[in-house]
């Protein structure tokens, strides 16, 4: 009977375990999280990577693949694919680290690593594209917590599918037994969506120099807040060896309130904020820095290496679900007098013992730092070709080198944009062509006039439409084809517009266009007959927030969903709405004599979105140049204008890796600059290629648009036809990987484009490994069906040794007992019970996350400091006449469109 028993109670408990699996997967993560293990010699089996904790909840191991360091200061990293698809939200960490060999870690967020190795040097970079923080763990620093109801939002369609590990092993003399380390930390993820999503603030310094000698410069940042309420929890601090001190501040009502403030030199870890801080509409966000330039012979510039400087400061938020923004940045100061009220304690320098500096600063005095890699270059060759002494001057020039490891990739290539001569596109019998577009599915989305055109009698001298009584277009004036065949896809717009301008697609494949007879800007579905959202009032010019006059094109804020404007031929501005379209702010003015200055327009004509660098560019049509501004503020960060643009720059385009396409206007009598498009350098602004057709001759392009294989679709509204154009040239032979396809290149480029173009964007998964392709295809089964299967085996095992049991108990009440078939049944049930336990619970491992900035880098390390770090277009025009500028209205010059 006392064997029964025994079996029973260790059957209950058995099903207990199981059943807390199922119905209490929270507690069981903090069950396990308040387990302390020793964790350096510990080595997890890939098979016990993720654990489910029910329908809905899951864990997933983060760990170094068993590593010995073989000198100190050594950076590893290595790579986890999140192993769902849908999104998921990280709730909750678990660092497993000791002190005596890890100096610190960070958890970056990606969407490709630097490798596909199970670990590799660091210095080979953390991500090849953008990288957020997302987590870190320093050692004598608090652990990051996130407040109860807030996650960070991972995987879907937005959010990073890879977390990238980076530990940096400080004193290795503790592995002089040779032992693995698995050092890491569990993430518990959950399904459920979270009322907060949490984010991260980037305060950063561009343009601050630090004399040689002098003990003390301060470096300020200060940016007005414009969005919805956020709640700060944690913040980080990031300098180099010359800093001494760094504070962040909210400024409301001239009252100061302290955000955090740290030394530097200290572990860089993310500090709890002490007391509750809120940042409301209007607030300002404020940090300094603190330097001393003593021991220094030369200047000390911002910069990615260990002999430049740098000035951040992070803060983590979180904010309604409805609302959230995932990453957001201060790179400017608004109001340089206001510092003169900074509480007197950012100004105090916080004392660090000599020891703690040495282990902070570790032995590689030439590493690159990670907070920058992403804003800087690809790696250490790079960075000394092109960081030069201008760069450093130039603040406009330093914000974009966030650019730069896409980019590098790209201009390394040598590559020339032809014709694709056997695209059939040409030929297809359209109206004038104003706008253009590449929609989610890469598909090419054509905005024309059907029957209608732009002339000199469109118009009154106070920009009235003349030709309301025809109606509107009874043709689909929005077509959608195939980029690699030209079959039409699908087509809208039939009765909506009168004369269509500019064009683009925002990320969930809405249509935004502008109709410059109609003055007003519109949202459309896919499949929408009706329109999603119009602003501006019809066929009625106006200069003030609810009118436009004549606006030529649109663009959307993949991440905040603001939408901005460019009005137009009438109007010389650009104009910001929130997602519902709110009228927020507006910049610019009409080009005064002489030069034209920054800010002013000639016809603002197409609009380029660089969401990673938080710019909009401005084709300023007839001042003939592009204009760069922030996407926060509108500040004007940089022109770029060439004499061969001639007079007139129609339309811009920005594809990620940092080239920037754009079409000229025809030349003026006598004036040798032909029509052409062009491939420029973004960061530089340097012209890289150019290119003309083949066949036919570009008349009046009115608008471009590239993919990132570089294929160019270019519309002209004269022509009235559409061009694709291809990336050729030094390539034969080489092999092409595009869509996870690997295609033989040969001289016939169009056989090349067509290849890749069949093989449109479904994902770029890195992993080539085919045992981490088979963790993540398990893993990925791992929800509802793991669970129920999982049930309903146990259950009926449960069943049956419950059945045998009793047997048991029976023959032995019968027969008599027999101890020896106690003690096996025994040590049976308990070989099972350990067996199950130890995959239950003894095998779970929890803990760590995350990484976003702008622009993260994916490449390189500073090893001086701790830790890593942290598009669109349209035009307008028409047939033979382009308004002109003046100071007041006048009649339609010959030219428009």
């Amino acid at each position: 009977m006392a064997g029964f028993v025994s079996n029973l109670l260790i059957l209950l408990l058995l099903f207990q375990n199981i059943c807390l699996g199922f119905r209490r997967p929270l507690s069981v993560f903090k069950s396990y999280k308040d387990t302390s293990t020793s964790l350096s010699s510990e080595c997890l089996g890939s098979n016990q990577r993720v654990i489910s904790f029910g329908l809905s909840d899951f864990a997933l191991d983060i760990r170094m693949p068993a590593v010995t360091p073989k000198q100190s200061d050594t950076y590893l990293c290595m790579s986890v694919r999140l192993p769902v698809d849908d999104e998921a939200y990280v709730v909750d960490f678990k660092p497993h680290a000791s002190m005596d060999t890890v100096h610190h870690m960070l958890l970056f967020g990606c969407n490709e690593p630097s490798s596909t190795e199970n670990y590799w040097d660091c210095d080979e970079g953390t991500c090849k594209d953008k990288s957020n923080i997302l987590y870190a763990w320093a050692r004598n620093a608090p652990p990051t917590r996130l407040p109860k109801g807030v996650g960070f939002r991972v995987g879907g369609e937005t959010g990073s599918r890879y977390f990238v590990l980076q530990v940096h092993y400080g004193d290795v003399s503790a592995f002089r037994d040779k032992h693995k380390d698995c050092s890491g930390v569990t993430l518990h993820l959950t399904h459920q969506k979270q009322p907060l999503i949490a984010g991260m603030y980037l305060m950063m310094s561009v343009n601050t120099v630090i004399p040689p000698g002098k003990k003390v410069v301060d470096a300020d940042i200060a940016c007005h807040y414009k969005r919805s309420p956020m709640h700060l929890f944690a913040y980080r601090v990031h300098t180099h060896r010359l800093g001494k001190v760094v504070s962040g501040y909210r400024v409301r009502n001239g009252q100061w309130t302290l955000i955090g403030r740290q030394s530097p030199q200290l572990p860089q870890a993310f500090y709890p904020v002490k007391y509750p801080v809120d940042i409301s509409y209007d607030d300002i966000l404020a940090a300094r820095c603190v330097f001393s330039g003593e021991g220094r012979t030369t200047e000390t510039h911002i910069g990615g290496t260990a002999n430049d400087e740098m000035c951040n400061f992070y803060i983590m938020y979180y904010m309604e679900a409805k609302h959230a923004v995932s990453y957001m940045t201060c790179t400017q100061n608004t109001n340089p007098e206001m510092f003169r009220n900074i509480p007197q304690e950012a100004n105090i320098p916080i004392p660090v013992k000599s020891d703690v500096l040495k282990m902070m600063h570790g032995h590689h005095e030439e590493a690159k730092d990670s907070d920058t890699s992403s804003l800087l270059h690809q790696n250490k060759k790079e960075e000394e070709k092109k960081l030069d002494q201008e760069t450093k001057d130039n603040d406009a020039t330093y914000l974009l080198q966030e650019a730069k490891k896409e980019e590098a990739e790209i201009l390394d290539q040598d590559f020339h944009i032809e014709e694709a001569v056997e695209w059939p596109g040409l030929d297809l019998k359209l109206g004038q062509v104003s706008g253009l577009a590449l929609d989610p599915e890469n598909n090419l989305v054509v905005f024309h006039r059907g029957d209608r055109v732009w002339d000199e009698n469109s118009f009154d001298s106070k920009f009235v439409y003349q030709q309301r009584g025809l109606g509107p277009i009874e043709q689909n004036t929005i077509i959608v084809l195939n980029p690699s065949n030209a079959e039409l896809l699908h087509s809208t717009g039939k009765s909506l517009f009168y004369l269509p301008h500019g064009l683009s697609v925002d990320k969930n494949g809405n249509y935004w266009v502008t109709d410059v007879a109609l003055h007003q800007v519109f949202k459309l579905g896919a499949n929408d007959k009706e329109p999603l959202l119009i602003l501006g009032v019809p066929l009625q010019p106006g200069s003030d927030k609810n009118h436009f006059c004549q606006p030529t094109d649109v663009a959307v804020d993949p991440v905040t969903g603001s939408i901005y404007v460019s009005d137009g031929y009438c109007n010389s501005r650009i104009i910001q709405f929130s997602p519902n379209g709110l009228y927020v702010m507006q910049w610019g003015e009409e080009t005064s004599l002489g030069r034209p200055r920054p800010g002013q327009f000639c016809i603002p004509h197409s609009l380029a979105l660089i969401p990673d660098l938080s710019q909009l560019c401005v084709a300023d049509r007839e001042n003939g140049r592009i204009q760069c501004f922030r996407l926060e503020t509108g500040e004007f960060t940089r022109e770029i204008k060439h004499k061969a643009f001639g007079r007139e720059l129609f339309a811009v385009s920005y594809v990620p890796g940092g080239l920037l396409f754009a079409v000229n206007g025809m030349p003026y009598p006598g004036e040798a600059e032909s029509v052409q498009g062009f491939v420029m350098n973004f960061s530089t602004g340097e012209i890289i290629d150019n290119f003309i057709p083949l066949r036919k001759s570009f008349e009046m392009p009115h608008d471009i648009v590239a993919s990132e294989d570089r294929t160019v679709f270019v519309g002209d509204v004269h022509a009235k036809a559409v061009w694709k154009f291809a990336s050729v040239g030094n390539m034969e032979h080489r092999s092409v990987k595009k869509a996870g396809i690997e295609v033989q290149e040969t001289k016939e480029s169009e056989t090349i484009v067509e290849a890749r173009l069949k093989n449109k964007p479904e994902s770029r998964d890195p992993l080539k490994n085919v045992d981490k392709q088979h963790l993540v295809q398990q893993a990925s089964s791992t929800g509802v069906s793991f669970v129920l299967i999982t049930t309903l085996l146990i259950i009926p095992v449960v069943v049956l040794l419950v059945i045998l049991v009793f047997i048991r108990w029976r023959k032995t009440t019968v027969y008599g007992g027999n101890s020896d078939g106690e003690r096996k049944l025994d040590s049976s049930s308990g070989r099972i019970l350990g067996r199950l336990r130890g995959k239950g619970s003894g095998g779970i491992n929890l803990g760590n996350f995350f990484a976003s900035h702008k622009g993260y880098s994916r490449k390189g390390f500073d090893r001086l400091s701790t830790e890593g770090s942290d598009q669109e277009k349209d035009e307008d025009d028409g047939t033979d006449s382009e308004e002109e500028c003046s100071a007041s209205p006048l009649p339609p010059a010959p030219s428009s469109s």
